[in-house]
């Protein structure tokens, strides 16, 4: 289970988050932002696609290192009911907010709901990708990937809100992998390893991508839609 505390005893800096899931947080920040900032361009649409494809294998992996990863990796040790994120949220308004060593309930919930949006995002965008939809789809894939963005806002204020009350840099652990804790919180291996081999797979996969792209001065070439695109298709 995820530890928790009203007060916790101060003790030292322990490690938290593995590589791993550093690794996915921070591919997810770069590949969305690149993704959005380039959905609107036709000249940038190859790493659009390629971004968008990324972050579809990210999703993949964090699902499955989410059930076999480290302590606080795996979703059983973070994932509560709404009533467990109420009693946090009301913890907060009390400015008594409870510790939580790994995720905390609202935290959760917002990893939750973002590995949700990401795959609605990859699904439209495969289905406008591949030309196998209405332009509902695409219609649909721009609102989801909006949504995405405010829902990006609400936690990144909801991580300022958290660090200030807590008094713990939280964007910080998660470049360090450490956080407040005794030792007996501290998980065994940061995994290294896997995070190599993670950030390998990307950019052997942004290689093959680019290495396959079209030649942009042939004149028979033509751009197929993106993965992740804001309603920029448009058929002759």
């Amino acid at each position: 289970m995820n530890e928790t505390s009203a007060h916790p005893a101060k003790s030292e800096q322990v490690l938290v988050w593995d590589a791993p899931v550093r690794a996915f947080h921070w591919l997810m920040v770069l590949c969305f932002t690149g993704a959005y900032l380039t959905s609107e361009s036709e000249a940038w649409r190859l790493i659009h696609v390629t971004l968008g494809y990324t972050m579809a294998g990210l999703v993949a992996f964090r699902l499955v290192w989410g059930l076999i990863g480290t302590r606080y990796a795996r979703f059983t040790s973070f994932v509560r009911g709404p009533q467990a994120v109420a009693h946090y949220v009301r913890s907060l308004l009390r400015q008594n907010p409870e510790h939580h060593t790994g995720h905390n309930p609202a935290g959760a919930l917002a990893i939750v709901g973002m590995l949700g949006l990401t795959m609605a995002i990859a699904a439209t965008g495969w289905a406008t990708y591949d030309e196998i939809a209405g332009e509902w789809v695409a219609e649909l894939h721009e609102a989801v990937a909006n949504g995405m963005l405010l829902f990006i806002g609400v936690h990144i204020a909801g991580v300022a809100v958290s660090s200030w009350l807590h008094k713990e840099n939280l964007p910080r652990t998660m470049v360090t992998g450490r956080k407040e804790g005794s030792p007996e919180q501290s998980i065994r291996s940061a995994w290294h390893g896997l995070a190599i081999i993670m950030l390998a797979a990307v950019l052997g996969f942004w290689y093959l991508q680019w290495q396959s792209a079209p030649n942009a001065d042939s004149p028979s070439v033509t751009a197929r839609p993106a993965v992740i695109d804001k309603h920029t298709h448009h058929k002759d």
